[in-house]
Parts: C-alpha cells; sequence; structure tokens
C-alpha cells in the first residue's frame, strides 16, 4: 500500500470517530505537513469521500458502507423487517428481490416458507440464500458483477426486468425520506427503479437508521402501491408524509397504517 493511500484511509479512520476534523490536528495525527494534509483532503473530497470545509474536513454522510461492512450493522431491526415482509407477501407466487443486508435476511427467512415462488435477483448471495430450497424457482439476473453489492447491473440488467412481470418487487434502501426511496449506488438504484415499474406492488425493506437520510439517486417516489416495511415508527412528520402519499407503513404490533 502507498503511503498516499495509508494517509487517506487513516484520515477516513479519524473522521469515522469524529466527522469534523481540522488540518492542523490531522497533520499532527498523521506526523505530516499540513500542505501534504489539504492535498490529501482536496483528493478525497473529489472522490466524494469527505467535504472540505475552512480548514479542514467532514465527513460525507452519504457515503454508504460495502455490503460486507453493513451485515454487521443492526442485525435485529433486520430480521424483524425480514420476518414481517414474509408474512405480508401472502400468496404472492412471483417476486422479484433487490440486493443489500436487509434483503439477505429477507431470503433467509422466505428459503423456509413450503411453496412455489418464482424469484428473480441480481443478487449472488440471495440467489444462492434461496437456492437450498427446491420448491424456489430462482431466476438469476444476467448483466456486469458490481462486487462492492454483490449484484448484477447494466444494461443487460435492465433489459431482462422488462421482460418480466412480478406480483411483487422486494428492495432495500440507502435512504428514506418525505419525497421518497433513494440509493447511494446509480447503477442499482436503476436496478431497483426496473424492479419496481415492473411489479404490481413494493415492498421496502429498510430500518429506522434510513430515516431521514436522501442520498444519491431515487428510485422510487411515495405511492398507493408502496409498502414501507421497518422496525420501529418514523417520526410524525415522516409518517404523514407516507398517509398522504397513499402509500402503506408497516412495523411490529400494529396494522397497516393508514
Amino acid at each position: 500500500m502507498s503511503k498516499k493511500k495509508q494517509r487517506h484511509d487513516n484520515i477516513m479512520r479519524v473522521l469515522s470517530v469524529n466527522p469534523t476534523t481540522r488540518v492542523n490536528a490531522l497533520a499532527g495525527e498523521l506526523g505530516v505537513s499540513a500542505e501534504t494534509v489539504r492535498r490529501d483532503l482536496s483528493e478525497l473530497d473529489r472522490t466524494g469521500q469527505l467535504n472540505r470545509t475552512y480548514g479542514g474536513a467532514v465527513l460525507n454522510k452519504t457515503i454508504e458502507p460495502a455490503l460486507s461492512e453493513r451485515s454487521k450493522l443492526h442485525i435485529k431491526a433486520r430480521e424483524t423487517i425480514a420476518q414481517l415482509a414474509v408474512e405480508h407477501i401472502g400468496e404472492a407466487n412471483s417476486l422479484f428481490i433487490g440486493a443489500g443486508a436487509t434483503l439477505l435476511h429477507f431470503a433467509r427467512v422466505l428459503k423456509e416458507i413450503d411453496r412455489k415462488i418464482t424469484i428473480l435477483t441480481p443478487a449472488f448471495s440471495i440467489a444462492t440464500e434461496l437456492s437450498h430450497n427446491p420448491l424456489l424457482e430462482i431466476i438469476f439476473l444476467p448483466g456486469v458483477f458490481e462486487p462492492r453489492e454483490g449484484m448484477v447491473v447494466g444494461g443487460e440488467t435492465l433489459n431482462f426486468i422488462t421482460k418480466f412481470r412480478t406480483q411483487i418487487a422486494v428492495v432495500g434502501a440507502s435512504g428514506v425520506d418525505h419525497l421518497g426511496i433513494s440509493e447511494f449506488l446509480p447503477n442499482a438504484a436503476q436496478i431497483y427503479t426496473a424492479m419496481i415499474n415492473n411489479a404490481i406492488e413494493t415492498l421496502v425493506l429498510a430500518d429506522s437508521s434510513k430515516f431521514g437520510t436522501r442520498s444519491l439517486q431515487e428510485t422510487t417516489p411515495l405511492k398507493h402501491n408502496l409498502c414501507l416495511i421497518t422496525e420501529i415508527s418514523p417520526d410524525q412528520s415522516m409518517s404523514q408524509a407516507i398517509s398522504d402519499s397513499g402509500a402503506k407503513l408497516l412495523f411490529p404490533q400494529m396494522n397497516k397504517f393508514p
């Protein structure tokens, strides 16, 4: 690893502990000149990993960790969401399933189902998980493999999705706010949008850490055939936005909202 890459990694490590830092503090921490730190911060700013400020930098909170890191977080919430989602699919016999940590928990619950379902997914880990149940017909989408998310993306994937229409699209989210559902990776967002457009109903599985966050690209607005499944109720303004849009909200110990 080059010295510059080591410095960049150390800068991001410092920011992960303290999301705001100053040039002089970083220079002392790294043992380099302030000018070297300024150059490093400018490079990290250009790649979107942080935002430069006067005399320092702040962590860019729109950066999302890779799937391997996210899968270690919010495990209990994701298990709760997954169980609710499997209960909600009812007798649906065809599903699009996206990629991501919460969707992998969903697949682990779904694989125990005792009836036939046709499932289309771009996610290698989800296809593998579901393949343990012989009643589930798995169609793994074609495309270019994106290792950060463990899924395929690209024009071939999008074209393939348009040939199918499922009863339900089950997708995750990087952000959920009053405008809709958003995703950090644009290539993934395009896949999820295509799934949503080619399904009768959409289930968005998102834990409460995603509330109030707007990521890089919208996958879908809040709308009447969308159900947000989460582990706790959002705040009043978010709940009201869901209600006003005609979308549904589902979390433990409640009926569908509204």
